[in-house]
């Protein structure tokens, strides 16, 4: 396995085309086709209406490729960006590793060892690759595909040869992920689904960015962020996230690619996280609001050589 610094700036390739004479008279070009629409559903009057206009202005003019998911158990709101389209899921998948370590104990009728233990909070809250890749190694991949069977997370394809950073995610399965660590279900215990959320509530601070940026002081905040550079689409920036409190229970999956930098994405990531917190959960002026880690840590991402 090698490793990549992404923080490092990728090589810009720049293509000039050649001129073309026109001919007098050239059939006509087919229309671009449209740019996917956000869409909202909701139990609460208005509120549909006014999260897709909001989510959709705070991606006006945000280059780059974005999937985003929100669900709020509260008022049964929902909301989709391009929630089927497949994204490298960089550190993302940490979650998914860790809830099928507790799921194949839960299986086992057993508690997590303190090797166990060690590793998982290293790989939660500092985003520890060493410690993912040792978990991924002991798990396996029919353990790790067992667990997105029982978790319905159809479209989840395991990235191969231990690069478990190219394992393949959805908007649609992340936020099926998120729904099962915030919610009592048959795939993952009480005390499992309490031990993901107290992780991701430990985030170490310079990794506190993303899906939490305008989060009032009222909910709850877990986050699970992931950010990788590749030769093609450039940077991939992801923020999962967990809200309770305020009288809300909500879920954020933003994924995204084709970023210029690590730190254009997390914009356009907090872009729309800022919005949706404030639509969900209004705040008074006085009210203290989340502010994200200014400058984001960019750790070591195991990589497969190119070129």
């Amino acid at each position: 396995m090698t490793y990549r610094i992404s923080g490092r700036a990728g090589a810009v390739a720049v293509a000039v085309s050649a001129a073309l004479l026109v001919p007098a008279v050239t059939a006509a070009t087919p229309a671009a086709a449209a740019a996917p629409a956000v869409t909202c559903t909701s139990a609460k009057a208005g509120l549909a209406d006014k999260l897709k206009k909001d989510i959709t202005a705070a991606l006006a003019n945000r280059k780059g490729t974005v999937a985003v998911g929100l669900y709020d158990r509260s008022t049964k709101t929902t909301c989709t960006l391009r929630a089927t389209s497949a994204y490298d899921s960089a550190s993302t998948v940490k979650v998914t590793v860790l809830a099928t370590l507790l799921w194949d104990a839960k299986k086992h009728n057993r508690l997590l060892t303190s090797t166990e233990q060690s590793l998982t909070k290293a790989m939660i809250t500092k985003s520890d690759n060493t410690a993912t890749s040792k978990l991924w190694k002991q798990l396996g991949m029919t353990k790790i595909k067992g667990f997105l069977s029982a978790a319905g997370m159809t479209k989840t394809v395991p990235g191969t040869g231990g690069y478990w950073g190219l394992t393949q995610e959805n908007v649609t399965d992340e936020q099926k992920l998120l729904k099962l660590v915030t919610a009592k279900n048959s795939v993952l215990s009480d005390n499992s689904r309490a031990y993901i959320l107290k992780l991701m509530g430990q985030v170490v601070a310079d990794q506190r960015w993303g899906t939490p940026a305008g989060a009032p002081s009222s909910v709850a905040v877990h986050v699970k962020n992931g950010w990788l550079q590749r030769s093609t689409h450039g940077w991939r920036v992801h923020s999962l996230g967990t809200f309770n409190g305020a009288g809300h229970d909500y879920m954020i999956s933003v994924l995204t690619q084709d970023n210029s930098t690590m730190g254009y994405g997390v914009t356009t990531i907090q872009n729309v996280a800022k919005a949706v917190h404030k639509d969900l959960v209004p705040a008074n002026p006085a009210t203290k609001l989340f502010t994200p880690t200014s400058k984001p840590s960019e750790a070591l991402v195991p990589v497969p050589p190119q070129g």
